[in-house]
C-alpha cells in the first residue's frame, strides 16, 4: 500500500529533526539573506535539500513551495503543494534556543490536508489530516474551550498590541507571551497550551499551512486578520496576518480588530 501523505510528511519530519540535531545553532554558519528577509544557517539549508528531495521524490506531480528554495511558477499550475519551513525560527535555532520548528504541509486545491510541525528539541511532534482530527505523539489535542478574551492568554509580539491595530475600545488586557515560531505558536494553540495567537503582519505561507489545518482538526480557528478563509499557494506566498484559537476568543479578537468586518468572514 503507497505510503499516506501524513506518514510522508511524518517519517520526513523525523529525519529532518536529525539532520538538525547534527548542527549546533550558535556554531551553524549563518547568513543574512539579501532585502532584510532573515537570516539562513547551514542547518535550514541541510535539512531544506533532504526535505526537497525526499518529498519530490515520492510524489513528483506535487508542487514545491519552500522558505529555502528559489520560487517558480509551476506550483500554481498544481492541486497539490508541499509547503515547507524546513526550520522555523531560524533566529532562535541559532541563539541556541530550543523554540524552533519543523514545519511541513501539504496543500490541496488552496486548502491545507496534511500537516506536521515537529518540535525536534522538545521531543513533540503535532499531526493533522483532513476529517481525522489533530495529534500531538499520537495523542489527540483540542483547541481551547476558553470564553472570555480579557482572561485568555495569547501569544502574540508586543507590536500587535499598538492602539491603530484596535478599535476604540483597544486591545483586550489579555496575558501575553511570545513565541519566535509561528509553527509553533501554532501548534502550542492547537493543544490548548494557550487560548490564542495572533500576528497582525503579512505572513508566509510555509510558517502557517501546517499550522492552520492542526488548529482546524483540533477544534479551533484560524483566519487572517479581517477573518477571511486563507487560500494557499498563492502567486505571493503571503497571507494577511494570522488570527487563530478556541472558536469564541477568535470571535472576540476579530471584533476588537479594526480591520474585521462580518463580510470579511468566511
Amino acid at each position: 500500500m503507497p505510503e499516506s501523505d501524513l506518514s510522508l510528511l511524518i517519517s520526513a519530519a523525523q529525519r529532518a529533526g536529525e539532520i538538525a540535531g547534527q548542527f549546533v545553532g550558535t556554531e551553524a554558519q549563518k547568513w543574512d539573506k539579501p532585502d532584510g528577509a532573515g537570516p539562513v544557517t547551514e542547518a535550514d539549508l541541510a535539512v531544506n535539500r533532504y526535505l526537497e528531495d525526499r518529498l519530490q521524490a515520492a510524489r513528483p506531480d506535487y508542487g514545491w513551495l519552500s522558505e529555502e528554495s528559489e520560487d517558480n511558477d509551476l506550483r500554481l499550475s498544481r492541486s497539490h503543494v508541499f509547503v515547507i519551513d524546513p526550520i522555523d525560527g531560524t533566529r532562535s535555532f541559532a541563539d541556541g534556543s530550543r523554540t524552533w520548528a519543523h514545519s511541513l504541509a501539504i496543500v490541496k486545491d488552496g486548502a491545507p490536508v496534511a500537516a506536521v510541525v515537529m518540535l525536534p528539541q522538545r521531543d513533540l511532534l503535532f499531526a493533522a489530516a483532513a476529517g481525522q482530527g489533530a495529534r500531538c505523539n499520537g495523542t489527540p489535542i483540542h483547541a481551547s474551550p476558553a470564553q472570555d478574551v480579557e482572561a485568555a492568554h495569547v501569544l502574540s509580539a508586543k507590536s500587535a498590541l499598538d492602539a491603530h491595530h484596535w478599535t476604540d475600545a483597544g486591545p483586550p488586557a489579555f496575558e501575553r507571551s511570545h513565541r519566535p515560531s509561528l509553527a509553533y505558536r501554532m501548534a502550542r494553540v492547537a493543544d490548548g497550551t494557550y487560548d490564542a495567537m495572533l500576528t497582525l503582519r503579512p505572513t508566509w505561507e510555509w510558517d502557517i499551512a501546517a499550522g492552520v489545518l492542526l488548529l482546524e482538526e483540533a477544534g479551533g480557528v484560524a483566519t487572517n486578520r479581517c477573518g477571511g478563509r486563507m487560500v494557499f499557494n498563492r502567486p505571493d506566498a503571503l497571507q494577511d496576518g494570522v488570527v487563530a484559537g478556541g472558536p469564541e476568543v477568535h470571535r472576540q479578537l476579530l471584533s476588537r480588530l479594526v480591520y474585521s468586518s462580518d463580510e470579511n468572514r468566511s
